[in-house]
């Protein structure tokens, strides 16, 4: 039972990483609470809005795995929930929103719980203090509880938590085992074996060639850059704890001094070269397939997130065209109901309008005059009811419109979103299909040893040692490789001309300088012979990184 949790942001890439179906057989969400949207883009995006817009918190998010021993037997669900529950009791992370998401790859099931930290009615962020210290007494506590068995380093004993969080993998390790396919302990057991086979520097340099690996230099004076462009120092690499980063630089800082080695960039362009090169050789139909799948397996469900937009179109389209309907039918309705009542109004009067001899009395007496003006202030009331009616139909048909717009947009936003998703989706699928074959290509060559391929170097003439830089980088003048502080010997002068008068103190002085000059009576070489003799020493000398004379050994600390 290991688990293993950070504070973070970029909930987005978070949410795509949970959902990638190409490196996980079987995708779950079990559990979300705490947002409206019911998928995880939508949800850690709306607590990221909270964190903005809240507080100052950057990292927002809580993420937790849950990794149970699958030799012991896999967990129940409601055995994950138990543990999710004591945890987030423990680290104060209750009612906090929060998704669970359960992942079985390569039939190794386990369960990711991501929390949000941010407590809005609050207005801050949960502080989790000694989150790693809880983490472990929840797990040691859940174990006890239920029979599991832990592994080394979660005893109580006095340094197993400092020797646990040293096999604790970085993201870069995790990165590059699954780049090259090596652990950090296989590539430390490697390098390890190949410092103590070693009795020199070039012995050594020649090991670290045959696993893959090319000596430059960085920030730190050694690293090892492998065939896929990853750097490593070389002391972190060497297991052996009685060796110290000053034994290293002091083995190889004579043969192999900082300033002749290549960069790290060079050195990742010398494997960018050496991988294109060998993968010239590989066969792609595989790998054709494996994108093929991919590529119809991304295009079914983009059909099927393409389908629910098309019918929601269809949807919308309808539900508009309904509502415009019924307005339009609302207001005919109420617009004949106001004629209707006119012409009740108008057949009723003219019904009950007198006649004869009381129509000419109420003419006479005005009688007809003030029944009149009744009338037209029963209509004019009648037709201003009859307008603010209408102002409020149009204005409840205005409202609903918009809000039926509003709720079109919102779904087309989320269908928007859903399709951005589903592209950030799709590029990490790419992404992981091609650390997958890149992989595959590096263990085609290592299937029956844990290292990686042999990085040879062009031997150009041949029998020349194998250097990691061009001679022409490697040349340095004596005067710039010799100690601090010392005085740089005048070099042997081979081009005197016939007619300058011989000097014999000065002959002599020089001969005493060079070492290769016999100086007991014997005939020596001519001085043209000995000339060509001494050049070729001399540019021997300083393509080993050595110098001439008293300075050469100060310089190599004699």
């Amino acid at each position: 039972m290991i688990p293993f949790a950070t504070q973070r942001g970029n909930g987005q890439n978070l949410a795509t990483h949970l959902q990638n179906t190409f490196d996980n057989e079987y995708v779950e969400l079990a559990d979300l609470r705490g947002s409206i949207a019911r998928d995880l883009h939508g949800a850690f995006a709306e607590w990221e809005v909270q964190a903005d817009t809240l507080t100052h918190c950057r990292n927002y998010l809580y993420s937790m795995s849950i990794n149970p021993d699958q030799r012991q037997g896999r967990l129940t669900r409601e055995q994950y929930m138990d543990y999710i529950e004591r945890a987030e009791r423990r680290l104060g992370l209750d009612n906090q929103p929060r998704a669970v998401v359960f992942h079985i790859k390569g039939e190794r099931e386990h369960c990711h719980v991501v929390w949000s930290r941010i407590d809005a009615e609050k207005r801050k962020a949960v502080q989790l203090s000694f989150d790693r210290d809880k983490l472990m007494m929840v797990t040691r506590e859940f174990a006890r509880d239920h029979d599991l068995r832990l592994p080394k380093g979660y005893d109580r004993q006095a340094g197993a938590e400092k020797e646990r969080a040293s096999r604790q993998q970085t993201q870069y390790d995790q990165h590059q085992h699954k780049a090259s396919g090596l652990s950090r302990e296989e590539r430390t057991a490697a390098v390890t074996d190949a410092w103590r086979r070693s009795d020199t520097p070039q012995a050594f340099v020649n090991a670290l060639s045959d696993l893959g690996y090319i000596l430059a230099t960085g920030k730190r004076p050694y690293v090892l850059v492998d065939l896929d462009g990853h750097m490593n120092a070389l002391p972190k690499l060497i297991g052996d704890k009685q060796v110290r980063t000053n034994d290293i630089r002091a083995f190889l800082e004579r043969d192999y001094p900082v300033n002749q080695l290549p960069s790290v960039d060079d050195a990742r362009k010398m494997a960018a070269d050496h991988r294109s090169v060998r993968r010239a050789f590989e066969q792609k139909e595989k790998q054709t397939e494996k994108v093929e799948q991919l590529k119809a397996a991304q295009a079914e469900r983009r059909r099927s997130l393409q389908s629910e937009q098309t019918a929601l179109r269809e949807r919308q389209d309808t539900e508009r065209k309904a509502l415009q309907d019924r307005q339009v039918g609302e207001r005919r309705q109420h617009r004949q109901v106001y004629l209707d009542e006119v012409r009740r109004v108008r057949a009723h009067r003219a019904a009950h309008a007198p006649h004869g001899l009381a129509a000419f009395l109420g003419r006479v007496s005005g009688v007809a005059l003030v029944q009149r003006s009744v009338h037209r202030y029963q209509d004019r009331r009648r037709y201003e009811a009859h307008c603010a009616e209408t102002a409020r139909i149009k204005d409840r048909q205005t409202d609903e419109s918009a809000a039926l717009r509003q709720r079109h947009d919102m779904q087309g936003l989320e269908m928007a979103r859903r399709l951005r998703n589903l592209e950030k989706l799709d590029a990490r699928e790419r992404q992981s299909l091609t650390a997958s074959l890149t992989r595959e290509r590096s263990d085609l060559p290592r299937r029956h040893e844990p290292r990686s391929p042999t990085l040879t170097y062009d031997l150009r003439p041949s029998g020349r040692p194998a250097m990691v830089q061009k001679a022409k980088n490697r040349f340095v003048h004596p005067v710039e490789i010799a100690s601090p502080g010392s005085v740089p010997a005048e070099p042997v002068r081979t081009d005197r001309d016939p007619s300058e008068p011989i000097n014999p103190s000065y002959d002599f002085e020089n001969a005493a300088r060079d070492p290769d000059t016999k100086s007991r009576g014997e005939e020596g070489p001519t001085r043209e012979r000995k000339s060509s003799y001494d050049a070729e020493k001399t540019s021997r000398r300083r393509s080993d990184g050595r110098t001439d004379g008293r300075n050469g050994d100060r310089g190599r600390g004699r």
